[in-house]
């Protein structure tokens, strides 16, 4: 059971914090717009607010230890174990991934072609990094995008299904064979290029991405509900999940009790395939806090993680400077990317309230996480609804948190 403390010890103004609640209930749950909402703030190592709203399914009310599909709040996870294998010397962010993964060796930058017409290639002007991998410069992309050649040619092989047939070395295999979209380091592009840092991962510790990640983070931090399959036994937490429909507003996607997620996968996607809950990525978000270590557990150590929560954009830019792609409905001005994270560089930029360094991320099924290691602030939220660019209720309640502050 998660502890909630009085949040006026934490510093929040309870009433403020209460009208969060109010604002989702009312514009997302009660009009249909969304099938549930839970809500966790904490500070340092306690709960300042927990609010469960609306039904898991049907008439079933959001319970704590609700399961949610977290998608792209996977790849922090998968970053922090590639990061702790840097600090152990088994790679480096400036080695190139070709010396990890040859299938990488040869792979071009587009020039033209697709459609049914072959690709024309050229060599990389550099070769793609690690860092790359980690701060997406690395001239990969998602086939959603729906911009490029490139692009198309990611929908037509399925590269995006991170519940895929193929195994981690068939899905290597398949991405090196798609030409870059573009030079390593020259643009930021969201894509797959944290499925990939798993396959860095997998590859260096000769195990599966779900057994490395079970060892070195999931058991150190009593994560005992974060799975990429939930087993069979828990299927009756898992939430039903919805995509958007423009006239219904909501349309089953995947529903809890047949879900998808209890399916045992070959591969398992570093960047988008776990399934969590609240109490167990507030555990994840509490070892960030606090400079990597949880409760007797140094999963990082506290310099790697002000590492990993820089900007790491080439010439200092922000997204919007770098960017060549839309992936979410966040204002992304004054924002950088560091290994894992998006990092606030000037809140003004940004028009909603926060820290310079607060770091985050989402995920598709507009789950989102926030940590500012300045108020000592950790937010997750979770709800079940496809794309994450539908609403901004992402950025609504951040600026609701903060103006909950009051010390």
């Amino acid at each position: 059971m998660l502890t909630v403390s009085d949040p006026r010890d934490l510093g929040f103004l309870p009433d403020r914090l209460a009208r969060i609640d109010a604002y989702i209930k009312a514009k997302y749950i009660d009009t249909g717009l969304l099938p549930h909402a839970a809500l966790l703030v904490g500070r340092g190592d306690e709960i300042a607010h927990l609010s469960l709203q609306g039904d898991a399914r049907p008439g079933q009310a959001l319970q704590q230890d609700a399961i949610f599909r977290i998608a792209s709040m996977t790849k922090p996870v998968t970053s922090v174990a590639f990061m702790q294998l840097v600090e152990e010397g088994k790679v480096a962010l400036s080695d190139p991934v070709a010396s990890i993964l040859p299938e990488f060796a040869k792979t071009g930058v587009f020039q033209a072609g697709g459609g049914g017409v072959p690709f024309v290639t050229r060599p990389a002007a550099t070769p793609m990094k690690m860092v790359d991998l980690l701060r997406h410069t690395s001239g990969l992309t998602y086939g959603f995008q729906e911009r490029t050649p490139i692009d198309a040619a990611y929908r037509r092989e399925k590269i995006d299904d991170f519940q895929s047939p193929r195994t981690m070395e068939e899905f290597v295999t398949a991405v090196a064979a798609i030409p870059l979209q573009f030079d390593p380091g020259s643009v930021w592009n969201y894509s797959v290029s944290t499925d990939i840092v798993g396959a860095v991962i997998q590859r260096i510790e000769g195990k599966p991405l779900g057994d490395v990640l079970e060892e070195r983070i999931f058991k150190p931090l009593g994560m005992n509900d974060t799975h990429f399959q939930v087993p069979a036994s828990k299927k009756d937490r898992i939430t039903d999940c919805y995509a958007y429909h423009p006239r219904d507003k909501m349309k089953l996607f995947d529903k809890g009790d047949e879900s998808r997620w209890m399916i045992e996968n070959r591969f398992q996607s570093g960047g988008g395939g776990l399934a969590s809950t609240l109490g167990d990525y507030h555990r994840f978000c509490r070892m960030l806090v606090n400079g990597g270590a949880l409760d007797g557990a140094q999963i990082l150590s506290p310099k790697t993680l002000e590492l990993m929560t820089a900007n790491h954009l080439p010439g200092g830019k922000d997204l919007t400077e770098l960017s060549q792609s839309l992936f979410s409905e966040a204002e992304n001005a004054g924002v950088g990317f560091g290994l894992g994270f998006a990092t606030t560089m000037t809140p003004a930029s940004t028009m909603v309230p926060g820290s310079v360094g607060d770091f985050y991320w989402g995920g598709m099924f507009s789950t989102a996480f926030l940590i500012d290691p300045v108020e000592h602030i950790t937010m997750v939220f979770m709800t079940q609804l496809m794309p994450s660019s539908t609403y901004p209720i992402r950025r609504e309640i951040k600026t609701m948190i903060y103006a909950a502050l009051a010390a």
